[in-house]
């Protein structure tokens, strides 16, 4: 990526990200978190699972768990449609069993750059949404950013759930 002198910013301060079209919303993601995008097929179901946890895709020889974050956050009832694409993500927390999870989306992410001065933090009175880490404006558009390992344990417990003791 090519910088213009006298810039403000430099290359070290850019990240490229990705903004990922939800029902209700955006979510800003770092690019390298993204593996790949796929079309969305109807997903194998998950026995007793939350709402969100719209079930397994087979992918690359995996079963990938795929969420609707809106449907986690509460943001909106999202649905998988003719259309509709998956974003896989690399599962960063260290968990064995998750490598990968995807999040369905609203078409194809947006490829951006991010830099600190086109970035904020939008501050709020209400709390955030469950799985959400911050509110942001890039370049004027609202987006949010996901709490990875909130999700990553979310989809973990739904999927593994801890077995109460006998009493």
């Amino acid at each position: 990526m090519n910088v213009k002198s006298g810039s403000p910013h430099t290359v070290e301060n850019d990240l490229r990200g990705v903004l990922i079209a939800i029902a209700g919303g955006r979510l800003l993601l770092p690019n390298a978190s993204m593996a790949e995008i796929i079309s969305f097929s109807d997903p194998e179901i998950v026995a007793n699972a939350p709402a969100w946890l719209l079930g397994r895709l087979r992918w690359r020889g995996w079963r990938v768990p795929v969420i609707a974050f809106s449907r986690l956050a509460g943001i909106a009832d999202e649905r998988g449609q003719l259309g509709s694409k998956v974003v896989v993500v690399k599962a960063l927390g260290g968990n064995q069993r998750l490598s990968f999870f995807a999040v369905l989306t609203q078409g194809f992410p947006r490829l951006i750059n991010v830099s600190r001065d086109r970035l904020s933090v939008s501050e709020g009175d209400n709390p955030l949404p469950l799985g959400v880490r911050a509110r942001v404006v890039l370049n004027e558009d609202a987006a949010l950013i996901p709490d990875l390992t909130m999700i990553e344990l979310l989809i973990d417990e739904a999927l593994h759930p801890v077995e109460a003791p006998a009493a």
